[in-house]
């Protein structure tokens, strides 16, 4: 019999490590999620090598660092790895290594290329770069080797092997995540597409997904809580070539295993109580193994197109006829001038004369008002603003409307103390013209038109108001739409005001950056429009020239206010930057709703311009999303401009909502409107607590408070928010953005600290309330 044969320490070794190799990399194929994948790949490659340490960088096609990730750090090292002065440099350096590097002192190679000394986290030192398919993915480096002074030649023909693996688990994820990004856009795409999509079941005819506009339809159209099969189940579709098919009689189970293509045909669905809906039609069916599968419908409510079209016609018929009434009276002047059978007399002839002049004036005036419509639709309305007396500008308008033919008494009551307001001289007199002329349509001759106006923050607020007809209660949100159907000089109760002047008004108040509304309380209790201009300057003039001193900062090279835009179409995040940068703003851009956190906690941007559909999400979401944006002025900027998607977006705490296309003058005034608000004032006095923001002083019945920056940033924060709790997650991004990563403890330890210097009770506060597991408040102020 013979003997084994002796173990062979080094085929056992070898058998061990291929293992350890083989176990290793099923790890880092196990997941395509990237964090996962690039931890274990560092942990893995520790583990193999008996490393201590061990990080790894990821980087996209151009080179920039994309991922960093670390193993086996403790949190002071961490610390001092990414203080490292020349850690971008040596980054840069080692992100380009053409082959395997192991060192036996690192320390001592950092020095010879020229970095600073220091960094004395590790002698022996391994880096190993990752490619995928010719394609440089990234690195990982190894550092100090658990009982001996160096890597050895085996650790590195493993970890060579481990990196192609490790380059394709990246791969791999990398891909993951596109692919992952491409299907929630195409899915946030279709959930807010305003066209209803319907995915159904082949096999069993069921509706297996229903955007957000297909559920509205089906809400409309059936009983509450009704399921979409139910309606189904009754519903009768008439086809547009008038064929009637009941989807009672006829499944769609049935129907699908033979589906056909539809392309643009308009049916009609309707139920047994005679409720129907008009809809525009198409369907493809998706085939696997040449059998249907599953079939994609979408569906087009057609009642808003019908309504623009008959508005449209409406419209033009308007136009139309105002056009038509002064050029028949010039026509009819001019011929009975010509064709008098005796010579016409002088005082006739200025007559025929008068009625010419003032009939071309007319349609002169209406030539210039679709003019200006369509330049406030194309966004190219543009205003020069200029500090003005609101007093002037109403007794101008209430002269040139006397002088126009006016015969209603216009009277004005407007407060002593009215500050100035930026405005357009000639445009804001257009406006209030409008609506006086507006206004003297619908009420009888001996009712006054009367004006007010009140100074509402930032902004002071004009109304015209009036005895007459009054508006229906549904028609107020149509009133100043150019579609409205609302004709002009039509009497009928609470049914018309006017045609374009009420459109015209709105376009040149938010041209101004403020807003207009109607309020009526029913039909013969007259109505009030009411429209909002910013204010030029405010008493004293501190905080509106500390605004306009940072506008105009690049002009003096001092800094200049930043702000961040985002929005995912080029063209229009070019557009939005140049006017700020020509405003004097330091605008910041990005399209990628991920770099946002990023940019906000490095640029720390004074006001944020948001817009409403991005890649993979929406502004409201990214904004709700994000506690740090609730400390800042956020305008939307976005094409929607339906009532209830602005509402939304008002309500989720946007301070504005501009719809696109807007003109430049707008924008900035809409900015400089939002940053007003939310300029902080000179003092904030709360009992014995005064906070002087200019000086940066804090005093408690009048004794100094010595406060370190962060202590009185963090006081800056509670104050400004005063009223409303600021959670530990905004403070520890507000306040320690930019410097050691800190925790709620350390929240509360800067707080306990923060109080004892006031002298404040955690137990019976006087300033600084906490909010148990929320964060702090601070009470609102005696005065500002």
């Amino acid at each position: 019999m013979t003997a084994p044969d002796p173990p062979n320490p080094e085929a056992e070794a070898l058998r061990q490590r291929i293992s350890r190799l083989s176990a290793a990399v099923l790890r880092i194929s196990s997941s395509l999620d990237m964090a996962t994948v690039l931890q274990e790949v560092v942990d893995s490659a520790r583990a193999l090598t008996g490393a201590r340490r061990g990080a790894i960088t990821t980087i996209d096609g151009s080179g920039q660092l994309q991922d960093f990730v670390t193993s086996g750090f403790t949190r002071e090292e961490y610390r001092e790895l990414s203080g490292w002065p020349d850690g971008q440099r040596l980054f840069e350096h080692l992100r380009d290594l053409p082959a395997p590097l192991r060192l036996r002192d690192f320390d001592a190679h950092v020095r010879s290329l020229g970095f600073s000394s220091g960094l004395m986290l590790t002698k022996a030192f391994q880096g190993i770069p990752m490619r995928h398919r010719g394609v440089h993915v990234g690195n990982f480096f190894l550092a100090g080797k658990e009982g001996a002074p160096e890597f050895t030649a085996g650790d590195e023909e493993v970890l060579v092997l481990f990196a192609s693996q490790a380059a394709a688990a990246i791969g791999n994820a990398r891909t993951h995540r596109a692919e992952q990004r491409a299907r929630a856009d195409l899915e946030a795409l279709v959930e807010t597409s305003p066209v209803g999509v319907v995915v159904f079941d082949a096999r069993t005819g069921r509706a297996v997904s229903l955007n957000r506009e297909a559920r509205r339809l089906i809400e409309g159209l059936g009983s509450p809580g009704a399921s979409p099969e139910d309606l189904l189940k009754v519903l009768v579709c008439r086809r547009g070539d008038g064929r009637e098919v009941s989807l009672a009689e006829f499944p769609l189970a049935g129907q699908f295993s033979s589906a056909e293509a539809v392309r643009a045909e308009e049916m009609v669905f309707s139920l047994p109580d005679g409720r129907s809906i008009e809809t525009l039609v198409n369907a493809t069916p998706i085939r696997a193994d040449g059998a249907v599968v599953s079939v994609v419908v979408t569906v087009q409510d057609l009642a808003q197109l019908r309504e623009l079209e008959r508005l449209r016609i409406e419209f033009l018929g308007m136009v139309s006829h105002e056009l038509r009434a002064p050029l028949s009276s010039i026509k009819g002047s001019a011929t009975t001038a010509l064709r008098a059978s005796r010579v016409v007399d002088p005082a006739e002839a200025r007559q025929f004369f008068r009625i010419i002049d003032e009939q071309a004036d007319r349609m002169d005036g209406l030539i210039c008002d679709l003019l200006d419509v369509g330049r406030i639709e194309a966004g190219t309305l543009s205003v020069d603003p200029e500090p003005s007396d609101v007093a002037v500008l109403v007794d101008q308008a209430r002269n040139t409307f006397l002088s126009g033919g006016g015969r209603h008494d216009v009277s004005i009551d407007l407060p002593p103390d009215l500050p100035r307001v930026m405005a357009d001289h000639q445009r804001v007199v257009q406006v209030l013209n409008n609506l006086f002329a507006n206004a003297a349509r619908q009420a009888p001759e001996s009712s006054p038109i009367v004006v007010e106006a009140a100074h509402e923050g930032v902004h002071v607020a004009g109304s015209v108001c009036d005895e007459g007809l009054g508006v229906a209660p549904e028609l107020l949100p149509q009133l100043f739409r150019k579609h409205s159907g609302l004709v002009a000089g039509d009497r009928k109760p609470g049914t018309g005001r006017t045609g374009l002047g009420l459109a015209i008004c709105k376009g040149l108040v938010e041209a101004h950056g403020g807003r207009i509304r109607a309020e009526s309380e029913g039909i013969g209790q007259g109505a009030r429009f009411t429209f909002t201009i910013p204010v030029a300057e405010e008493t004293g003039g501190a905080e509106t020239e500390v605004i306009e001193d940072r506008a105009r900062a690049t002009r003096t090279g001092r800094e200049a206010t930043r702000i961040l835009v985002v929005d995912d179409d080029p063209q229009a995040l070019r557009h939005v930057r140049d006017v700020l940068a020509a405003e004097g703003y330091e605008p910041i851009g990005t399209g990628e709703p991920g770099e946002v956190p990023e940019l906000l906690r490095a640029k720390r941007p004074a006001l944020v311009l948001l817009d409403l559909m991005l890649p993979g999400t929406d502004g409201i979401a990214l904004m709700e999303s994000l506690p740090e944006l609730a400390a800042l002025p956020v305008i939307f900027i976005s094409a929607y401009g339906r009532d209830d998607t602005v509402a939304r977006a008002l309500e989720s705490g946007a301070a504005d909502y501009i719809v696109k296309p807007f003109s430049p003058t707008e924008l900035a005034a809409r900015v400089r409107a939002a940053l007003r608000v939310r300029a902080e004032p000179e003092l904030f006095v709360v009992g014995d607590l005064t906070i002087d923001y200019g000086r940066r002083r804090v005093s408690v019945a009048g004794r100094d408070v010595p406060l370190t920056a962060m202590e009185f940033e963090l006081l800056r924060l509670l104050s400004a928010n005063a009223g409303y709790p600021v959670t530990y997650e905004t403070v520890l991004r507000q306040v320690w953005a930019g410097r050691d990563s800190g925790d709620a403890g350390a929240v509360r330890a800067f707080v306990k600290n923060l109080r004892r210097k006031l002298g404040d009770e955690a137990e019976d506060p006087a300033w600084i309330f906490t909010e148990r597991g929320v964060g702090y408040r601070m009470p609102r102020p005696d005065r500002l």
